[in-house]
C-alpha cells in the first residue's frame, strides 16, 4: 500500500484521488480552495487538506515524510513545478509527477529531471493518430514510425486462424514488439517463430507510409 499526496482537487486531481484510493493507496488531497473537495464525492476514502501545495507545513501535515508518490495537478504550471521541486529536493519523495499545460516547457522539465504529463500533447497526439492512422490505438510517434496497439485481424489471410511473427514482419516491414492472447491468458515479447492468433492484441512499430497496406491486419 503506497502513500500518495495529490496537489490540486479539480476534475483531474479528484478523479486521480478516487482511482488511487480505490486501488488501495492512502491518499491525501491538497487544495487551497475548500470548495474543491466536493469533487471527491461521498465515497472517497482518503483525506482532504486545505492549503498551498508547496507550503512545507501543509506538506508535512499531509504526511510527505512518508510519501511514496506526489502528483501536482493544479491548473498552473508554475505551482506544479514548485510542488515538484519541493517534494523532490527537500523531502526526497521517490516519485514526483507534475501536470504540464504548456508543451513549450517540456524540454525544461526533462532537463530538470521532473516526471510530467502534458495533457495538451496527449490530446494532440491522439487526434493526430485518429486523423493519420485511422485505425488501431496510437501509442507513440518516433519521427516517421508509429507504435500501434490493436487486435489482429486475420480474416482475409491465407490462414485465418494464425500467422508467425516473421511472416508478418518480413512481408510488411513492421516490427512486432509484444502481444497478448485474445483471452488474456498470457503475454510475451515474441521471437520470429512466435505464433499470433486471430484476435490477439498486438503492439507493433509501423512506418507511417506503410500503415495503409498494413491496416488490413488491424481489427476495426
Amino acid at each position: 500500500m503506497s502513500n500518495v499526496i495529490i496537489v490540486g482537487c479539480g476534475r483531474v486531481g479528484s478523479r486521480l484521488a478516487n482511482m488511487l484510493s480505490d486501488n488501495g493507496s492512502n491518499v491525501c488531497c491538497i487544495d487551497k480552495n475548500p470548495d474543491a473537495f466536493t469533487n471527491l464525492g461521498r465515497n472517497f476514502n482518503g483525506t482532504a487538506l486545505q492549503g498551498v501545495g508547496f507550503d512545507e507545513d501543509v506538506l508535512e501535515r499531509a504526511g510527505i515524510e512518508d510519501c511514496d508518490v506526489l502528483a501536482a495537478v493544479t491548473q498552473f504550471d508554475n505551482a506544479n513545478l514548485m510542488c515538484a521541486e519541493v517534494a523532490n529536493r527537500l523531502y526526497g519523495v521517490p516519485h514526483v509527477i507534475a501536470r504540464l499545460y504548456n508543451p513549450d516547457h517540456e524540454r525544461s522539465y526533462m532537463q530538470l529531471g521532473i516526471d510530467y504529463v502534458c495533457g495538451t500533447s496527449l490530446v494532440a497526439e491522439e487526434i493526430f493518430s485518429k486523423a493519420v492512422v485511422g485505425r488501431g490505438s496510437h501509442v507513440e510517434t518516433f519521427d516517421d514510425i508509429e507504435v500501434l496497439r490493436f487486435s489482429l485481424d486475420l480474416s482475409h489471410a491465407e490462414n485465418p486462424r494464425s500467422i508467425r511473427v516473421f511472416e508478418l514482419e518480413h512481408d510488411h516491414e513492421v516490427r512486432i514488439v509484444a502481444f497478448e492472447r485474445a483471452d488474456g491468458s498470457s503475454s510475451s515479447i515474441p521471437t520470429g517463430d512466435s505464433v499470433l492468433y486471430n484476435g490477439d492484441t498486438v503492439l507493433a512499430a509501423v512506418r507511417q507510409d506503410l500503415i495503409p497496406a498494413f491496416s488490413k491486419y488491424i481489427l476495426d
